[in-house]
């Protein structure tokens, strides 16, 4: 093997494997042969199990907190309100939704730029839930090697049990995450009465599948969702650069490989052992040693394993680390690789987050408290009324954006003399919306004959700071 490093951005080498003529009964594909890794403890295990926890803390327990009298988090799309802590949003706020997914695929820009996939190593909701299954089975099953004789061993009792027992609790625990998710688009303690009598259908349905959809990819498919299924592995060499960090084997130090007596000293050898620990530690299977590869997620469990290694050793850690290809190839410390963080590609993706993050903060914060929609009665465009005045009538939807019940306070204003003839107090119940009929007048002959532009102001009776301009026309017939 080469001792020249490989930059990101190429391929590793493959062995080339010459290609015979089979037999016409053999298989053209390959079995899938199941990946047991090995359990490890070190600095990137525990950042991985303290991001389960928290995500997981998040995600079962937020549709239980109440906010008031209501779900603190809540998109209940039968009312079409989505309750986000004390923001109550209609679905003419699509925008918000718009803006924080761009917000999110520009972090995991940025963040990848940075330091690779760190998001698929140690947040994403795959490798969580497939690190709290693979958690179950080895506290059922045992260790690496317990399993694997279990797998390979003949059916008896305790493999039966052990078997049956892992698939309960892999099913209950995926029954509750599809309940937790169904719940946040359903009220959740509505939702759970609701499921106790087996009723509404539709809940169920939802809950059934996504417990399905967690329970098959997080217990049987693991890392074949990273490898064949998820787009992100396919592109990521596109935000990679000779600068990025990632998880790097260091070849010139490594090579040759080979076994050692620890008290002898073989100059001819490298650092590496080959024991094959990192190879036995990773999720998806693949050979850290072999070069960086699309299938690799970061998590940093095969530094975690080289490392106890070196320890044993007494060789210096960091045969297998964070680096980057320039970091590798001019045998920079982390310091001086730290130094070329802030690159133009990173300044670039961090200034459009920070822009959009605060301009949409500031929207949230800034937005007005209700909507209101005017829509002309194509009925009826105008009409002479008794009293030789000109009415136009529209149609006005008034949607209540807060939690209390409140009073809006109608004016028209820009053209002469107009005024409403229809009530201009308003009541909308809480978290409502209301449509109303609104009748704008002026006297005849003030106003030419033709469109004109006008302009009609809502203001909430308690605070009239707060208030919303519409316009519309205002026809006169000729």
């Amino acid at each position: 093997m080469s001792n020249t490093p490989i930059p990101p951005h190429e391929s590793s080498p493959r062995k080339v494997i010459p290609i015979h003529a089979a037999p016409a009964s053999d298989s053209l594909y390959e079995a899938q042969v199941k990946i047991q890794p090995r359990s490890v403890r070190g600095v990137f295990a525990r950042w991985r199990w303290i991001l389960v926890w928290l995500t997981q803390l998040f995600f079962y327990g937020l549709p239980w907190l109440q906010w008031g009298e209501r779900q603190m988090v809540l998109f209940d799309l039968e009312q079409r309100h989505f309750y986000l802590f004390g923001l109550l949003l209609y679905p003419q706020d699509f925008i918000y939704l718009t803006a924080l997914l761009i917000i999110s695929a520009l972090s995991l820009f940025l963040f990848t730029a940075i330091a690779g996939r760190l998001w698929c190593g140690f947040a994403c909701p795959q490798t969580v839930y497939t690190e709290l299954f693979m958690w179950i089975e080895y506290r059922i099953e045992g260790n690496r090697s317990a399993r694997l004789r279990l797998d390979a061993g003949a059916w008896s009792f305790e493999k039966l049990w052990k078997k049956t027992l892992k698939q309960t609790v892999w099913l209950a625990v995926a029954l509750w995450t599809g309940f937790t998710f169904v719940g946040y688009f359903v009220p959740i303690r509505t939702l759970a009465l609701d499921v106790i009598a087996l009723q509404g259908a539709w809940q169920i349905f939802w809950i059934l599948f996504y417990a399905l959809a967690t329970y098959g990819n997080a217990g049987f498919l693991r890392e074949q969702i990273c490898k064949y299924m998820c787009p992100y592995a396919r592109f990521q060499s596109a935000m990679f650069d000779q600068d990025t960090l990632l998880v790097t084997y260091d070849a010139t130090r490594g090579e040759s490989r080979g076994p050692r007596n620890k008290s002898a000293v073989d100059t001819s050898l490298g650092d590496c052992i080959d024991c094959t620990l990192c190879v036995q530690v990773c999720p998806v299977g693949i050979d850290i040693r072999d070069g960086l590869q699309y299938e690799c997620i970061g998590c940093g469990l095969c530094i975690d394993a080289c490392n106890s290694v070196m320890d044993k050793m007494q060789y210096p850690r960091g045969l297998i680390r964070y680096t980057t290809a320039n970091g590798l190839a001019q045998h920079w410390g982390m310091r001086q690789i730290l130094r070329r963080v802030a690159r133009p590609r990173v300044l670039l993706y961090g200034a459009a987050l920070a822009i959009l993050t605060f301009a949409m903060v500031c929207s949230l914060t800034l937005r007005t408290p209700f909507k209101v929609d005017i829509v002309r009665d194509r009925s009826i465009l105008a009409r002479l009324v008794t009293g030789g005045e000109i009415e136009n009538v529209y149609q006005l939807q008034i949607a209540n954006a807060t939690e209390l019940p409140q009073r809006y306070h109608l004016t028209a204003s820009g053209a002469q003399g107009i005024y409403i003839a229809s009530d201009h107090q308003i009541d909308v119940a809480a978290g409502q919306s209301r449509w109303i009929v609104t009748r704008i007048r002026a006297p005849e002959g003030t106003v030419p004959a033709g469109p004109h532009p006008i302009n009609l102001e809502i203001t909430t009776a308690n605070d009239a700071s707060v208030r919303l301009h519409e316009k519309t026309t205002f026809l006169v017939p000729r």
